[in-house]
Order: C-alpha cells, then structure tokens, then sequence
C-alpha cells in the first residue's frame, strides 16, 4: 500500500483518484495483509473525500465482513452517489467474481459531471461484454432523466430531484485490448441525444497505439505487454482532453496508473 500511496504522490497532485481492486479485511489476497485499505488510502489523502463500493462482500471467517471493490478519492465537492452492481451472466467453466462500478457527482469547475470507476471481468468475454453493455445503458439511462420532468408534489426529501448530468468520465481496468469486442462496443454509438463513451487515448492521440498499462517491469502476469486501463470521456466532454498518458516509470502494481487531464 504504501509503495501505491508513494507511486500516485509522484504523479503529480490529482483532483481525483480512481483505483480498483481495494480490499478491506480480506484473508488470502495475493500480497495483501488483511488489512482495511480504504482506510489507508483515505489517511493517506485527507483532503480528499473517500467514495468505496464493494463488489464483493462476504464473511471473513472470524465474525466480520471482506470486501473488495473499487474506492474513488475526490478533493472537488461530492454530490450524488451510485453504486452499481454490474451483471454477471452464467458462463459455465470461466471463473467469476461479482464486479461494481463507483459514480459520483462531482463539481468540476466548468459544472457538474459524473465520474465513474470500475473493473471488468477477466475471464469471461460473456460477462463482460454484458458489464459493457450496462455502462451504455447507464449513459442512456441519465440522457433520458435529464430530459425528463421529475415532477413536484409533497413527497419525502428522498424524491428530491437531484442533478446528474451527462457528461461523465469512466475509468478503470476493462480487461480487454483495444480492437476487441468489448472495447469496440464500447465505443460504439448508443443513441440518439445520447453521448456515447469516447475513449479518451483515440481523442488525444488519434490512431498511435496504446500504451501498455501491464506487461511492464518484469511482472509475473501477463507474459507480454498490451494496453487494458482506459479513461472513456462522454462525447461532449471530448473537446476538453488535454492529456492522457499511461504513467510507466512504476513498479508498484502489476497495472500502470493512467493519467487524465481535462481543460477547465
């Protein structure tokens, strides 16, 4: 943990932090300590408030829970919270875990925008292919609130209309490579007064290939190098990229961090 604290202190001074596969006392973990590392990280940026979301959450064996999940660090205001469990259709044979996205409100300082962090399925291309499929379907689903009246009326304060705009960054470990089924539906069109998911390398960087974000550093996974962590930036969020790099100096995790940078 304290080598991932180090690794994102050296990057520079991030508004917003966005990590995967974040434990919170869970036994067995491969070079974890069973420790509650959302608390950890929290610590470690105090001026940034901590949004965990569990995907999985079980029994540790000794009268507490495990969990394990993505966490998003933000110092902008938080608004609205979601946490969302992403499908996990039956696939028999491939192993499976139940996988989570984190979304927030946040107050950039052009205006509100949704930022969302997730991680994907490894193993099975079925599950997340329908984990993509979701992320779209969520972008859909907010274009059409946004439209909508929400109405009025004497209800309880949780009927409160709440702003949830759709302009939206989404990052994470997808799992998948550039060209591959899951990504190319990802960028795919969604629909009609809808902004679809750009992938924010392809708007800065055009067709120069991806960086790799594992493979680096003499990992003992995977065998060779290739790009799976992507930022996605809503359509209409497009025009403000002004960076996307894959930080790959790091040896502190088998996954390189990838650094956005939107103009105010």
């Amino acid at each position: 943990m304290a080598r991932t604290v180090a690794a994102i202190h050296d990057i520079g001074d991030a508004e917003v932090i966005c990590l995967q596969e974040v434990a919170q006392n869970f036994p067995g973990l491969k070079g974890g300590n069973c420790e509650d590392e959302v608390a950890l990280l929290a610590a470690a940026f105090p001026g940034h408030e901590a949004i965990y979301g569990a995907g999985v959450d079980v029994p540790d064996g000794a009268g507490g829970r495990a969990r394990f999940g993505n966490l998003m660090l933000s110092r902008p205001e938080v608004g609205a919270v979601f946490r969302h469990l992403l499908p996990c259709p039956a696939d028999p044979g491939q192993p499976a875990m139940q996988r989570c996205c984190v979304e927030a409100v946040l107050q950039a300082p052009w205006g509100p925008v949704r930022v969302l962090t997730t991680h994907l399925e490894y193993y099975s291309a079925r599950q997340r292919g329908a984990q993509v499929a979701m992320l779209r379907a969520l972008q859909k689903e907010v274009a059409g609130h946004a439209g909508a009246d929400p109405g009025g009326g004497d209800v309880s304060p949780a009927f409160a209309a709440r702003r949830r705009p759709v302009t939206a960054v989404v990052c994470g470990d997808f799992n998948c490579e550039p060209g591959s089924g899951a990504y190319t539906l990802m960028s795919a069109d969604i629909a009609l007064h809808v902004p679809a998911w750009r992938d924010a390398w392809r708007v800065k960087h055009g067709s120069r290939a991806h960086d790799p974000t594992v493979g680096l550093h003499g990992a003992e996974w995977p065998g060779r190098a290739y790009c799976c962590d992507y930022a996605w930036v809503s359509e209409d969020l497009a025009a403000r990229v002004a960076k996307v790099e894959v930080y790959a100096a790091t040896p502190a995790s088998d996954h390189q961090p990838l650094v956005l940078e939107l103009n105010d």
